[in-house]
């Protein structure tokens, strides 16, 4: 039997006429009673009887109404899931969100949940490279990276630039609202970043434009972690405005750093060429629509 039938034998037992079912139907009445039969046939038992001028249902027949009933429900349902999943309105965003964007992060998907709310979120940090990498072999669907990186795979949408700050310890005397790098010559520079990603080398190519020679004394991606070592004094550090921003509470000035050639980009990206989810594509509109306005 297939569902098909299923729904055939509904129509019968609740018109309790083959023709009247065939009519609901929407079909002639000879085809309806040999699938009628053909149910019987491959049951080996009886599903109807007839009293007088309409049908009755055998105990057989019962059992199988409300086991159809319950299986066309079912398909319907799985139906109706599939669709809303294909236009985005259920269904899972798959994204990548890079160390130094987090904290952009929940409003991001505030704003995405506000329009989609039957979503759920499968949310991966990591390094941009590691991002790129991910998307690549198709675990993200989506990744939000720190620019400049190799993008010639991606479709990219491109996001804020913005200014890179100076962090260092309140006890730190002589610090001002904004400083320049030629200032930061001597400190005990610790990055956000690890060498060969996008932020550790627009640091790099930062001073060297200036023929300046820093004083890296560490690499720092966990950026809790970074924020704990400049509070103690341990080093000062450079870092993107995002990452400025979430300083409130702690030991902890920031500095703005003034070169114009100093300044973080950040870019989503997914596989050029491939296809994207329903609810992906929705998130790619929200963000194109948001940095075009």
């Amino acid at each position: 039997m297939d569902i098909r039938q299923l729904k055939y034998f509904i129509a019968i037992v609740e018109e309790r006429k083959i023709s009247a079912a065939a009519q609901r139907l929407h079909m002639s009445q000879p085809p309806l009673s040999q699938q009628l039969k053909a149910m019987e046939d491959e049951l080996g038992t009886r599903l109807v009887e007839r009293s007088g001028k309409t049908l009755e249902l055998t105990a057989s027949g019962k059992a199988l109404y409300q086991y159809a009933l319950q299986m066309t429900q079912l398909m319907d349902e799985a139906v109706s899931e599939v669709k809303e999943v294909g236009r985005g309105a259920k269904g899972s965003l798959n994204i990548g969100i890079n160390t130094l964007s987090s904290v952009e992060l929940p409003e991001l998907l505030h704003r995405f949940q506000a329009r989609h709310p039957h979503v759920t979120y499968k949310i991966q940090q990591n390094e941009s490279s590691r991002l790129c990498e991910l998307v690549k072999s198709r675990v993200l669907e989506l990744a939000i990276i720190r620019l400049p990186l190799e993008l010639d795979a991606f479709s990219v949408i491109h996001l804020a630039t913005e200014p890179f700050y100076f962090l260092a310890s309140m006890e730190k005397p002589g610090i001002g609202p904004e400083i320049d790098l030629s200032d930061l010559r001597e400190e005990p520079l610790m990055l956000p970043s690890t060498e060969g990603l996008g932020v550790h080398y627009t640091i790099h190519m930062a001073f060297t434009a200036r023929q300046i020679k820093p004083n890296i004394v560490a690499e720092c991606s966990d950026i809790p972690l970074l924020l704990k070592l400049v509070s103690s004094g341990f080093g000062t550090a450079i870092v993107p405005e995002t990452v400025a921003r979430q300083l409130e509470g702690r030991n902890i000035r920031a500095s703005k750093i003034t070169d114009p050639r100093l300044s973080a980009a950040s870019g989503l990206i997914w596989l050029k060429g491939h296809h994207l989810s329903a609810t992906a594509q929705h998130f790619v509109e929200m963000m194109k629509e948001r940095h075009t306005h």
